[in-house]
């Protein structure tokens, strides 16, 4: 989801690993230890929540989390919890990184101290404020001074204990005065809108008599300031939390008498400051924060174009795409763009394979054929990631997670042998699943996605006119990226391929490493197995799987999906599980007499139906089919004073959900408007908010049937899993262009070198494969020619944007650190260029 901007979109997106956690403050009880989870938050609203470790003062996580953020936002924040069964859990610190500050620790593991938490510290949201200062004349004719402080409104203030009800105390404060002003309180909100205005007198006449207190010769203007402290009006016995304030110095009434201005919230200046910071421990992390901006679809004609001809380039070494594969420091950094960018315009199957035949005649051993970290298999890789995340799930999904809940003792190693365990029953539970396993893969090929069966035939067909001694070579080409690039890790770490939603605990985790490493090895087709085993007792299990038939059923399994007379799938299509989770419905009154109310049920979505039930497993309580979804839309906040909401429409009317959260909201609107986005009958108008009391609260319609007031939103793709932006993905790739301009600079230098002679290559030249200089130079000049027009369009928008930006707005409310360093860059760049 973009945010919009003037002829641009803006994209966030974040990636995380949440490494370990070390020296947790110890557990006040007799045992010390502690059970811990660790959540990652937008601001303070939570989006991802790692699985729980037990009894651990150093837990290790080792969980991946990625999403598309929806929202602006201010800090990126990490929450150690620790588990209290009985009360709420409780907060042991917490990491904050701003926003601004997220690319200085950019794809680094980093040690964060973790810090105290409070209510000081857990501040957001932003104010709008008006004050105006007029001259009054009292009944005797002395003039004084009159404020008038006006409060409109805040946006995105904290949800407290799942409630927010805010209200605002104004007060004047001066170094001889104090005096305070309270809003109402706007209920179930953390938008509210006030709109009061409070009236404060700031200068007295001479005459008046306590002098000491209000006599404006001794009480300068410039030394008062209006203070805004924003507060949830609680019904606990602790009192009313605090959720910010602002302080703003009447000096800024001197160049005029009105004022009025956006203002972030800030923590009190009173924060726990005097504890020590290294008392709480630290938490390890990676994080990748992504900004796209991205223009609209023409600007990046030129250089998308010279990308999409690479696979026609002659040779494929001189192609545009190819030349990102040898500028970028890893390969993985150009294959993730360019796959999506050519799965987007249908062009995928002969790029890969193109530059795959060009690897594949580079290569000498057929042993070593597609078994380095090149742009082919990197590409390859990714293709799978993103064509065949589905076909993992309904092959591997069921037997992964029967693994996890039965936790059947596998350990082959004699020395690993827990008290009690016997080795042969261990062998014998780690054979019936590596056969379960085996047998579930080989028997799926007619299931494998089409793009991975087009480009598993064209490798096969490219090794074996390659190598056409070796008969096996077309074998092994296809198993090398099957079964060692796609089964086997996605056995191994579930988690990372959306099998299960957690790392796995130590013992799952090395069954899975078992069982992983034979799938591997029974895949590879390798000559001598047990050879292939580091480990004696990995030989010995093996001595089970030494029958003719697992080899038989690879060559079928693999000769299926290479093969290009393959049957088509989808006539044989099952329901895949693509998304499922508790949410919260709004009860749809179907009982004449029934309650509307809200209640938490588990939702599922298949590639057939949208359920909902009262737990996992249950019987469905209510189905739609796909078919009958007429839209997927946001549901406005004012309709119930609930957040994350969305409507999932159709023909007799609308069921109301609430998500968790804005990102887990935004996951479940995609997935199920791409899986509708082909029906028939999808609406083209909707109502963004509820039917309420015999009435549309957004256009005041009173008939239930009247048809939307507000145009659908939608126009995704209907491929599911293929959900791609082309202009964003070109705009990666002219960055990655950008950030590597020297490299592109010194390849040319390279081409002009290999053109002048052919004596032996300078060494600096020597890590670009350069075919035919000639060629791979025109390629060069009209990418860096690409690249330079788009900088040229990037720096004038930002001028402009510099230009138009007033600090204070909506947009850049004061308090804003990456707008002043924004501004603070801009005029370093305007007083250069003059």
């Amino acid at each position: 989801m973009a945010v919009e901007e003037e002829g641009l979109r803006v994209f966030q997106s974040v990636k995380i690993k949440i490494g370990e956690a070390k020296n947790l403050p110890t557990y006040p009880g007799p045992n010390k230890m502690r059970d811990c989870y660790c959540t990652v938050n937008l601001d303070q609203e939570e989006v991802f929540r790692t699985k729980i470790v037990e009894k651990s003062l150093c837990p290790f996580y080792g969980e991946d989390f990625y999403c598309e953020i929806p929202r602006s936002f201010r800090h990126l924040s990490f929450y150690i919890f620790d588990r209290d069964v009985f009360r709420r859990d409780s907060i042991i610190g917490k990491v904050a990184i701003q926003k601004e500050d997220l690319q200085k620790y950019h794809n680094r593991d980093t040690w964060f101290q973790l810090q105290h938490v409070d209510a000081d510290s857990e501040v957001q949201g932003k104010v709008h404020l008006e004050m105006r200062l007029s001259e009054v004349i009292t009944d005797t004719g002395v003039i004084c001074h009159k404020l008038a402080t006006r409060v409109l409104e805040c946006q995105g203030l904290p949800i407290v204990n799942g409630q927010c009800d805010p209200y605002a105390t104004v007060t004047l404060a001066g170094p001889y005065r104090s005096e305070a002003k309270k809003t109402k309180v706007k209920k179930k909100t953390n938008n509210p809108h006030f709109d009061e205005v409070f009236y404060f007198e700031v200068t007295r006449p001479c005459s008046y008599s306590k002098k000491s207190h209000f006599d404006f010769e001794e009480e300068d203007v410039d030394k008062l300031e209006i203070r805004v402290d924003l507060w949830n009006a609680s019904n606990l016995k602790f009192g009313d939390e605090f959720l910010g304030e602002l302080r703003i110095p009447l000096k800024v009434l001197r160049q005029s008498s009105s004022y009025e201005a956006w203002y972030f919230l800030q923590p009190r200046d009173n924060g726990s400051k005097s504890l020590k910071p290294g008392d709480l421990g630290s938490l390890r992390l990676n994080v990748v924060y992504t900004e796209d901006h991205v223009f609209s679809s023409d600007y990046y004609s030129p250089l998308r174009d010279l990308l999409l001809k690479s696979a026609d380039v002659e040779p494929v070494s001189a192609s545009a795409a190819h030349i990102l594969g040898e500028v970028c420091r890893e390969k993985h950094e150009a294959a993730i763009p360019l796959v999506r960018l050519f799965l987007h315009y249908g062009k995928i199957v002969p790029f890969i394979s193109a530059i795959a035949n060009a690897e594949v005649k580079r290569t000498q051993d057929p042993n070593t054929i597609f078994r380095g970290n090149s742009l082919t298999s990197k590409c390859i890789d990714e293709t799978m990631k993103l064509a065949g995340m589905h076909y993992l799930q309904v092959t591997l999904k069921p037997i992964i997670e029967e693994i996890c809940q039965v936790h059947k003792p596998c350990e082959i190693d004699p020395v690993k042998l827990k008290d009690g365990e016997n080795l042969e029953n261990n062998m014998e539970n780690l054979r019936q699943y590596v056969d379960r396993i085996f047998n579930v893969i080989t028997k799926s090929g007619v299931s494998c996605p089409t793009v991975m069966c087009d480009i598993f035939f064209s490798l096969r067909e490219s090794a074996a006119k390659r190598f056409q001694g070796d008969l096996d070579v077309r074998y092994t080409a296809v198993s090398s990226f099957i079964f060692l690039r796609f089964f086997a890790p996605a056995i191994l770490s579930p988690n990372l391929f959306q099998l299960t939603p957690h790392h796995t605990d130590p013992q799952t985790s090395r069954t899975l490493t078992l069982i992983s490493k034979t799938i591997q090895t029974l895949g590879s087709l390798s000559k001598s197995k047990s050879a292939s085993f580091k480990e004696s007792y990995m030989a010995t299990f093996y001595d089970f799987f030494n029958e003719q038939k697992y080899a038989d059923a690879v060559k079928n399994f693999l000769d299926l999906i290479s093969s290009s007379g393959r049957r088509d799938h989808k006539s044989i299509e099952q329901p895949i599980l693509l998304k499922e989770g508790f949410m919260i419905k709004r009860a749809q009154g179907r009982k004449r007499f029934g309650m509307k109310n809200f209640k938490k049920r588990w939702f599922r979505l298949t590639n057939h139906e949208f359920t909902y039930q009262k737990s996992k497993g249950d019987q469905p309580l209510y189905s739609i089919p796909i078919e009958n979804i007429l839209a997927v839309e946001k549901l406005e906040e004012e309709s119930f004073k609930m957040k994350n909401m969305f409507q999932v429409i159709q023909p007799e009317r609308a069921l109301y959900i609430q998500a968790n959260n804005c990102v887990e909201a935004k996951d479940w609107i995609d997935i199920l408007t791409k899986v509708s986005q082909c029906n028939k009958k999808r609406l083209t108008v909707y109502h963004p908010s509820a039917y309420l009391n015999g009435h549309w609260l957004c256009c005041k319609a009173t008939c239930d049937t009247t048809p939307g007031c507000t145009p659908c939103t939608g126009g995704l793709p209907a491929n599911i899993q293929l959900d791609i932006d082309g202009d964003r993905e070109t705009e990666r790739i002219y960055s990655l262009f950008n950030l590597y301009m020297s490299k592109l600079e010194k390849m040319q230098e390279a081409c002009g070198s290999k053109s002048v002679y052919d004596g032996p290559e300078q060494e600096e030249y020597s890590t670009f494969i350069i075919d035919d200089p000639q060629e791979t130079y025109k390629t060069l000049k009209q990418i860096i020619a690409g690249v330079g027009a788009l900088e040229q369009e990037h720096a004038q928008y930002k001028r402009d944007k510099f230009k138009k930006t007033k600090y204070g707005s909506q947009e850049h409310p004061i308090g804003d650190k990456s707008f002043q360093s924004y501004i603070r860059q801009q005029s370093e760049i305007s007083a250069h260029s003059i």
